[in-house]
């Protein structure tokens, strides 16, 4: 099998995940690591044998067919258009753009040179989803008719070394977390016709409370609990909620309501978990999982499928479309907050195909 070079713009705190996770897929080569601190760049190319390089030189590698983007939201579009400037494929960290106009300039682009688009999250593509989306497929729970999603924490600042920016623009819980949950329920129920929403920020400062910057107020600039409705094309109704505000709660991550039954989907942040359902009338029951990549850190499954689709020419699952897709529905949120009105999404995508069952951990195909 031919591997496809990959080249990694941004050296954060996500960089390791996605670095940890690419050697277990033998599709894909790392070849390179650039950021504009030269200093990340360094340290990890230090850590995992990789060579570190100004995001220039790293654009102009011959060797490099798709580059990760992982730089902070805000440096999402601009460092995208780079990379389908230099004539290279991308797959970037989420959001793909910190609004629907930005992200757009990516997509028309990619278009025009005839390149790829792919976007985090990756993670509907582990286990536990693929198992709920065969589930849901099968008919395990009949027609869904409904269900719920549910994120709150007390915020970032108790844990990330620079928390800063989930708080400004670009930020919050919507854009940071939504993506899981909504990519997640678009491949379960596929895709999002219009959305209600109420929003709140009940403070204009955050404390921080994580080394190294513990005792700093930082700024909000964003929303930092969002709530509301997604009314799926297919009929489905579904309730949301993305909190930075929440101290502790019981919500379920997500549930699906079939007219045959319900279903248990596991935390859209991880690869696997557990997956139950309970038929009407019945208890819940543990189904076992049909997919693979479940127990670990899999944050590059993603691009290795764009690269095992390009190899085979075909369409990858973690796409520009659906990233797009998801965020004008995350951004209608904020509008229909804000005017009072329901808003109806423009943009439609066909549910990425299920995976093969059977596929070993690190097998796409």
């Amino acid at each position: 099998m031919r591997k496809v070079g990959i080249g990694i713009i941004g050296c954060g705190v996500i960089s390791t995940a996605y670095l940890k996770a690419a050697q277990r897929f033998p599709v894909l080569d790392i070849k390179a690591l650039a950021d504009m601190r030269s200093d990340a760049a360094e340290r990890q190319g230090a850590a995992f044998g990789l060579p570190a390089m100004r995001v220039d030189q790293l654009l102009k590698r011959d060797d490099v067919e798709i580059v990760v983007n992982l730089t902070v939201p805000l440096a999402h579009t601009d460092v995208s258009l780079a990379v389908l400037n230099a004539g290279k494929h991308v797959h970037s960290e989420k959001p793909l753009g910190i609004d629907v106009a930005e992200a757009r300039k990516v997509m028309e682009l990619a278009a025009e040179r005839n390149l790829r688009v792919g976007c985090a999250p990756d993670t509907f593509l582990g286990g536990g989803h693929q198992t709920a989306r065969k589930l849901i497929d099968d008919g395990a729970i009949g027609t869904p008719v409904a269900g719920s999603a549910f994120f709150g924490c007390p915020g970032h600042e108790r844990w990330h070394p620079a928390p800063g920016f989930y708080y400004l623009r670009g930020g919050g819980p919507m854009l940071d977390m939504g993506p899981y949950y909504i990519t997640d329920l678009v491949q379960l129920l596929g895709p999002v016709a219009s959305v209600m929403g109420s929003t709140a920020r009940p403070r204009s400062e955050r404390l921080v409370t994580s080394q190294p910057n513990s005792g700093t107020l930082i700024p909000v600039e964003v929303s930092t609990h969002v709530a509301g409705t997604l009314e799926f094309e297919s009929g489905a109704v579904v309730s949301i909620t993305m909190s930075f505000d929440v101290p502790k709660h019981r919500h379920a991550p997500i549930e699906i309501y079939g007219d045959k039954g319900s279903m248990l989907v596991p935390d859209p942040n991880r690869f696997g978990g557990e997956v139950q359902v309970a038929k009407t009338g019945g208890e819940w029951e543990t189904v076992p999982l049909t997919h693979a990549h479940v127990d670990g850190e899999f944050r590059s499954i993603g691009v290795a499928d764009m690269a095992s689709a390009i190899l085979n020419n075909r369409p990858h699952r973690a796409s520009g479309a659906l990233a797009f897709h998801v965020l004008e529905v995350m951004e209608a949120f904020q509008t229909s907050a804000s005017e009072g009105r329901r808003v109806k999404i423009e943009s439609r995508v066909e549910r990425p195909a299920m995976l093969p069952v059977g596929c070993e951990t690190g097998q796409i195909d």
